[in-house]
């Protein structure tokens, strides 16, 4: 490989200026819901974008929007993210990740770099999930992950904002991301009998909803024995009837819990099920708990991993491996090819939301260093895939 050629950084800060206009609120706040007219716009333009550099834009037949040089036969090594958002987003998340990318291969093909010929850039398409009709998001990664163009893939390099406080906490500037939770979804539903909460002693009810509400109460505990690095959130708990005067004789809660290892998840399951049917008994009780949806937890090829690890250490010595708590196209990606992520710390660790910043010097260090392990992970796995093919041939 040559020499790596120099982003531009102030093409890279215009280019996100420009996309968090496209569908922005009075309250600065982003509304590209995948599929509405601001996020199809946004496509539109990325589309565009790369075109007007010289370069192959198209659109797949589930929305995403792939670029590469034109007259190329791959194998290619794929980078990007999402371009829709959650209602009232900020302008960073998904979206850093698809400039960057765009950056970097605009970057290679205008140096006339050799790596330029196996970039090929995504902006994803329905990564949040919140359009009516989405199956739980992750859609334009997942159709890739069914399609065969797949298999010209030789890697995929995600860049992204940290989405919480961990990296501005410990001062750190890159972090190269090991792997992504699994995160699975819990419906506790539990049968006792409706009475005068006035007239029924304590001793004698069959309070469904105490039920609810120690499970709620005891999750934090059972992840925290199961995986001290694991999280739980109790975030939707009913009641029947819901009256201030009335035990509750039915209950529900839904959970959530997110951990980076299967086993750990597995314990939490264990706990958690072992704990209601405890509570239910006591409180003369009927309980039952639903696993809703699961993701498993996935973790990062160590090739690719190890490049982005050694760029970052490269460019900082503020730097530490993370793992990620919050989903992306990368772990559905990672199933099918080899995969890793890196971060850029976000200011007071706020994502989702118009408050999500990004220092300008952060922003144009990650940019660099995926440029730098776009090329570093060419060096290392592209002559091994390139002789492999001519022996398949």
């Amino acid at each position: 490989m040559s020499v790596t050629p120099e982003i531009n950084a102030e093409r890279l800060l215009k280019d996100l200026r420009h996309l968090a206009q496209i569908g922005a609120g009075a309250d600065g706040a982003v509304h590209r819901i995948a599929g509405n007219d601001a996020d199809m716009a946004a496509r539109d333009w990325i589309d565009k974008t790369m075109r007007v550099a010289g370069l192959q834009s198209s659109y797949d037949a589930t929305g995403n929007v792939f670029a590469r040089r034109s007259a190329t036969s791959g194998p290619w090594l794929l980078i990007g993210s999402h371009s829709d958002t959650v209602p009232a987003a900020g302008h960073l998340d998904g979206a850093y990740g698809v400039i960057a990318a765009m950056e970097v291969l605009r970057t290679l093909h205008e140096a006339g770099h050799p790596m330029a010929d196996h970039v090929e850039s995504v902006a994803w398409f329905d990564e949040e999930g919140v359009r009516e009709g989405s199956q739980g998001g992750l859609t334009g990664s997942t159709a890739l992950t069914r399609d065969p163009h797949a298999e010209d893939l030789f890697g995929y390099i995600e860049l992204h904002v940290e989405q919480g406080p961990r990296m501005e906490r410990a001062g750190l500037d890159l972090a190269p991301v090991t792997g992504i939770v699994g995160v699975r979804r819990y419906r506790v539903t539990a049968c006792g009998q409706a009475n005068h909460a006035g007239t029924t002693p304590f001793e004698m009810r069959q309070d469904a909803g105490r039920v609810a509400s120690r499970v709620a109460a005891e999750l934090r505990s059972i992840c925290q024995e199961a995986d001290p690095a694991s999280v739980g959130n109790a975030g939707v708990i009913a009641f029947d009837p819901a009256a201030a005067n009335v035990v509750p004789g039915a209950a529900r809660v839904e959970l959530e819990v997110r951990a980076g290892r299967e086993e750990a998840l597995d314990a939490i399951e264990r706990a958690l099920t072992d704990f209601l049917l405890l509570v239910a008994a006591e409180e003369e009780c009927t309980a039952h708990i639903e696993c809703t949806s699961a993701k498993p937890a996935a973790v990062f090829d160590e090739r690719v991993l190890g490049v982005v690890e050694e760029v970052c250490r490269r460019h900082t010595d503020r730097c530490a491996p993370l793992l990620s708590y919050a989903g992306h196209d990368a772990s559905v990606i990672s199933t099918r090819i080899p995969t890793a992520m890196l971060f850029v710390p976000s200011t007071g660790g706020f994502s989702h939301s118009n408050r999500e910043h990004t220092a300008d010097e952060h922003l144009v260090l990650g940019a660099r260093a995926l440029l730098d392990a776009v090329v570093r992970t060419g060096e290392v796995l592209l002559p091994q895939v390139l002789s492999q093919q001519l022996v398949a041939a």
